[in-house]
C-alpha cells in the first residue's frame, strides 16, 4: 500500500532519527534584530509545538500551550478526524497529519517541541521518537504504559538533554510544596503510612472483550490508533474513552488518577522506587459461585500495597496503600463525622509519628488533622510556588523549553515522573499477577496464593514470581520499533 511505503522500516527510521537530530541542532534561527520591531518576539523566544493526539485532553493541552502567549501550535496530528476537528478549527494555520511518524519525518526542522496526548499504549514510542530528534516533550499522564518504557524515557531525558514534563498538573499546585514544608518543620513527624484512594473507574472494567466486530468509522485510522498494540478488530465504545479499562491500551484507575493522588508522597518525601508490592482485586461473578477471569480487562476494584525505603527527607520506610473502585481507608479518628475525607471520592492521607495530614485530588487543599490544627500553624514558605498553580503547569514547560535544558525547573520532569509512573505500573503488575494466581489457585506449583512480590530495581524484575515479569515489558506489534535509547 502507498501508506506503508511512506513509512520507513525500523532500521532506516533509527538512522533517520540520529541524523535528523544533528540537522535540527544545526538549524539557524533568524535573530530578533533582523526581523524585529518594538515588542517583537523572535523565533528563539517562542516555542513551536507539534501536538500528537489533539482531541479530548489533547485539545485542552494545546490550547493551554497557546494560552501561555509564548507558544505557537505549528502542527496537529490525530488518527481520528472527528476528534481533531475542534483543534483544526482553533488552529487553522497548523498543518494536519494523521501519522506522527510521517509528521516527524517531513517536518522535524519546523517545530521545537512535541505534546503527546494519545492513549497510554502509544505514549512512549512517540515521546522517544521526538526526544531522539532533540525535541522537548510534554506527555500526558501516566507517562507510559509499561514499567520498562518509563525507565527508558527517564534515561532518555538525561541523554538527549531536552526539557520534559508529564501532564500531571497537580505537581504545580501549592499543595505539594506546603506539605513538604510541614513535614520538614516536623509537624507530623516521620511518615510511615500513606493511603491514596479514588472512586474511579467510571468506565467499564472487569468484563470480557466484546465478541462482535464492528465497522470502522471512516474518519478513524484504526491501524494507526492500535499502533504498538496487538492487532484486533474494531469494537464499538472503545474509542475515544473506554480504552482505559483494557490492558492492551490503558492502565485502569491507577493510570487515570494515580499520578494525581500519589504525586504528593513522591514530591513531599522524595520517594523513588518500591521494593515490594502485593495486591487484592475485586471479583466479578459470572454465576453464583465462579469468579470471572477476564485477563484483557482491568478489574472493577483493587487494593495494592507498595513499600518504599526511607529517603533523605524521611527517616522511615513507607507503606503506601492504593485503593480504587470506591474502596476507601478507615476515616481517621481525628476527623469529625461530618467533615469531608479528602474530597469525598478521592484523596491522600499521610500518617506520621507525630500526626496526620491529608489532601484532595491534584494535591489540592492540604490540611493537618484534626482540622482545628490548621488555625494555629504558621510555617514559613520555603519552596517557590508555580505561577498560576495547576494552570501554570503548561506555561512552566513552555518557558523552560524556550530557555533550554537545565536552565529552568519544571514540576514534573521525567526524573520525577518516571519513578512515579513506575510505582503505578508496579501496582498494575501486582493486580495482573493476582489474576494469574487466582487462575492457577488449584495448581500445586503455586503454593500460597496472593504473593507479596519482591522487586529487583536494577534488573527490573520480580524475583519470587517469574510469571509477573511478563508485565514489565510488552512486545510491540510487528512494524513498530521496540524502544532503544
Amino acid at each position: 500500500m502507498k501508506k506503508d511505503k511512506e513509512i520507513k522500516n525500523a532500521s532506516n527510521r533509527r538512522d533517520f532519527l540520529k541524523t535528523s537530530a544533528i540537522a535540527a541542532a544545526a538549524f539557524m534561527i533568524v535573530p530578533r534584530h533582523v526581523l524585529g520591531g518594538p515588542g517583537f518576539l523572535a523565533p528563539s523566544d517562542r516555542l513551536l509545538v507539534a501536538g500528537v493526539g489533539v482531541g479530548g485532553k489533547g485539545e485542552s493541552d494545546i490550547a493551554n500551550f497557546a494560552k501561555s502567549g509564548k507558544a505557537d501550535i505549528a502542527f496537529l496530528c490525530d488518527v481520528d478526524d472527528r476528534r481533531s476537528a475542534p483543534s483544526r478549527k482553533a488552529f487553522p494555520k497548523a498543518k494536519y497529519y494523521k501519522d506522527w511518524r510521517e509528521m516527524m519525518d517531513k517536518e522535524h526542522k519546523n517545530f521545537d517541541a512535541v505534546s503527546v496526548s494519545t492513549p497510554d499504549h502509544n505514549h512512549a514510542i512517540i515521546a522517544l521518537g521526538a526526544m531522539q530528534l532533540g525535541k522537548h516533550v510534554y506527555v500526558q499522564k501516566p507517562l507510559t504504559h509499561d514499567l520498562y518504557e518509563a525507565r527508558v524515557l527517564t534515561n532518555a531525558a538525561a541523554k538527549y538533554k531536552v526539557v520534559t514534563q508529564m501532564g500531571n498538573q497537580g505537581a504545580s499546585n501549592d499543595g505539594p510544596r506546603q506539605m513538604r514544608e510541614w513535614v520538614e518543620a516536623g509537624l507530623i513527624g516521620d511518615v510511615h503510612t500513606i493511603y491514596a484512594w479514588t472512586d474511579r473507574p467510571v468506565w467499564p472494567q472487569g468484563i470480557p472483550w466484546p465478541s462482535k466486530a464492528e465497522s470502522i468509522p471512516k474518519e478513524l485510522d484504526w491501524d494507526l490508533w492500535l499502533g504498538t498494540a496487538p492487532q484486533k478488530d474494531y469494537v464499538n465504545k472503545l474509542v475515544p474513552f473506554n480504552w482505559r479499562g483494557w490492558w492492551d491500551y490503558g492502565t485502569g484507575a491507577l493510570g487515570d488518577m494515580g499520578c494525581h493522588l500519589i504525586e504528593a508522597p513522591f514530591s513531599v518525601l522524595g520517594l523513588k522506587y518500591a521494593t515490594e508490592v502485593e495486591a487484592s482485586v475485586g471479583s466479578v461473578y459470572v454465576d453464583e459461585f465462579k469468579r470471572g477471569y477476564f485477563p484483557e480487562s482491568c478489574p472493577p476494584s483493587s487494593h495494592v500495597t507498595l513499600k518504599f525505603p526511607k529517603t533523605e527527607r524521611n527517616a522511615s520506610d513507607v507503606e503506601l496503600h492504593w485503593m480504587d473502585g470506591g474502596i476507601q481507608p478507615q476515616r481517621p479518628e481525628e476527623l469529625e463525622a461530618d467533615e469531608t475525607f479528602g474530597d469525598g471520592g478521592n484523596g491522600t492521607l499521610f500518617i506520621g509519628t507525630k500526626g496526620k495530614m491529608m489532601c484532595e485530588t491534584y494535591s489540592a487543599n492540604p490540611k493537618l488533622l484534626p482540622l482545628s490544627r490548621n488555625k494555629d500553624i504558621h510555617v514559613p514558605e520555603k519552596y517557590a510556588r508555580v505561577k498560576g498553580g495547576a494552570d501554570g503547569h503548561y506555561a512552566q514547560w513552555v518557558e523552560a523549553a524556550i530557555a533550554g535544558y537545565g536552565k529552568q525547573n519544571v514540576s514534573s520532569p521525567f526524573e520525577i515522573a518516571g519513578p512515579l509512573t513506575e510505582a503505578l505500573l508496579m501496582a498494575n503488575l501486582a493486580i495482573r499477577s493476582f489474576d494469574i494466581q487466582v487462575k492457577n489457585g488449584n495448581n500445586t506449583s503455586y503454593p500460597g496464593r496472593y504473593k507479596k512480590m519482591l522487586w529487583d530495581n536494577k534488573n527490573m524484575k520480580i524475583t519470587n514470581f517469574d510469571e509477573a515479569n511478563q508485565f514489565v515489558k510488552r512486545t510491540y506489534r510487528n512494524g513498530w520499533d521496540d524502544l532503544k535509547v
